[in-house]
């Protein structure tokens, strides 16, 4: 299969490019279709009450998710006030009348239990482990698990991240059409990581998992896939939001 970005072609017919990493297969769009909203086209993944779950189609920008290397929760992260200043304050003043402040709740990691923290009162955010199985498919395995027992880097019985047929719909490309990571707002497996949806990694890792663990360092014993420098590094953004529907 030839890939439409770099030209090569692929003889196993991988979905996204083993070369630069863009996808093959086509994204496909959520059932809610796509609007353009201030600069960005978003994917519409829910509507209630004359009001849309609005997320990029695409990742956008980069900027660190927090300051320092330490415990943090969504609630007291760098990038939830920059979501909620600087990135809001980006959209006109019309734009900001359109969205709506909402109470997101933080549940604990669903695997390792770590906290999530407090509720929030968000106008930006990023989409939960929760949101993203329920709004880009759920194959169940957040609660089987897969089994690994020989995965001697993992340091564990299972592996650290959830992959199975929904991976090509939770995908996201950058602006040169490359499959990015983007991070959630959820926890990873200790107070030091934050989950994330992985992107091209240039290797055999299952773009477009959920990496359940996330992105730190071998930590307790632990090996943590660092998908974009730590907490202190720049990381694609990929914003979620309620929107009032016209």
């Amino acid at each position: 299969m030839i890939c439409p970005r770099c030209k090569k072609d692929d003889p196993q017919n991988r979905e996204m490019c083993p070369d630069c990493g863009a996808p093959v297969k086509p994204i496909p769009v959520p059932l809610g279709s796509k609007i353009h909203f201030g600069k960005y086209d978003w994917y519409v993944l829910d509507k209630q009450d004359g009001k849309a779950l609005i997320i990029t189609e695409k990742v956008i920008g980069k900027h660190p998710y927090h300051h320092e290397e330490c415990e943090v929760t969504w609630e007291t992260c760098d990038m939830r006030q920059y979501l909620n200043g600087e990135f809001y304050n980006s959209f006109n003043a019309a734009d900001r009348e359109r969205i709506i402040e909402v109470t997101n709740e933080n549940p604990d990691n669903p695997w390792y239990g770590t906290r999530g923290g407090n509720p929030t009162n968000d106008k930006i955010f990023f989409l939960s482990i929760d949101e993203l199985l329920k709004y880009f498919g759920d194959s169940g395995q957040i609660k089987t698990r897969y089994m690994y027992p020989d995965c001697d880097w993992c340091k564990d019985e299972f592996l650290p991240w959830l992959t199975d047929q929904y991976d090509l719909n939770r995908r996201a490309v950058d602006d040169e059409g490359i499959v990015r990571p983007y991070r959630l707002r959820s926890p990873g497996s200790n107070e030091h990581c934050v989950a994330a949806v992985m992107g091209f990694c240039g290797d055999g890792f299952d773009q477009g998992c959920i990496n359940i663990s996330g992105n730190c360092h071998m930590i307790d014993g632990h090996f943590q896939l660092d998908v974009d420098g730590g907490l202190t590094g720049e990381v694609d953004i990929r914003p979620a939001l309620w929107l009032k529907m016209p």
